[in-house]
């Protein structure tokens, strides 16, 4: 008997027939609804590539059932750029060489962006480095990504305060 599941994607609704209630939120993304930035890595949830934002939270979707997401809120790399406009997470990456091959980068992003929402980023690269462990880079871009997280923050926190004066 087919299935179906209901996801809003980067703010536009998706339903989608699976006809296997073992198909991940990974392979839904890429191969369903057609959003391939999010990447498959390891496929074991130890490599952080396939990193995603549900109902603003981090999880690796290659470890999480579809059917389990159903009615989720689902922001992937794709759905952070206003346009033009980059994420700041997105635009402290490319400033602080946040990486290299660029596999790892969307994973990288979102959970970094998953770490300042929960407010634990902080300004102590210790932290963050721990904050982001579950997140692997083999070109070792740690040092550019830490930066990118540090500038990240101050810049939405900057931001908000001036939301806040206005």
């Amino acid at each position: 008997m087919p299935l179906s599941i209901s996801l809003t994607v980067n703010g536009d609704r998706h339903d989608v027939p699976l006809e296997d209630a073992r198909a991940t939120l990974l392979d839904v993304l890429r191969e369903r609804i057609g959003l391939t930035g999010t990447k498959k890595g390891c496929d074991r949830g130890q490599c952080g590539a396939c990193t995603v934002l549900v109902d603003g939270r981090r999880v690796n979707s290659c470890l999480s059932l579809a059917m389990s997401m159903d009615g989720a809120d689902v922001t992937t790399i794709e759905g952070l750029a206003q346009g033009e406009d980059l994420h700041p997470v997105q635009a402290a990456f490319i400033e602080h060489d946040g990486f290299q091959c660029g596999y790892c980068t969307p994973g990288q992003i979102m959970s970094a962006v998953g770490l300042i929402a929960e407010g634990e980023a902080g300004d102590d690269p210790e932290r963050i480095r721990e904050g982001m462990s579950g997140n692997l880079c083999r070109c070792a871009a740690y040092p550019g990504i830490t930066a990118a997280v540090i500038d990240a923050q101050r810049r939405m926190a900057e931001a908000e305060d001036e939301r806040k004066r206005a």
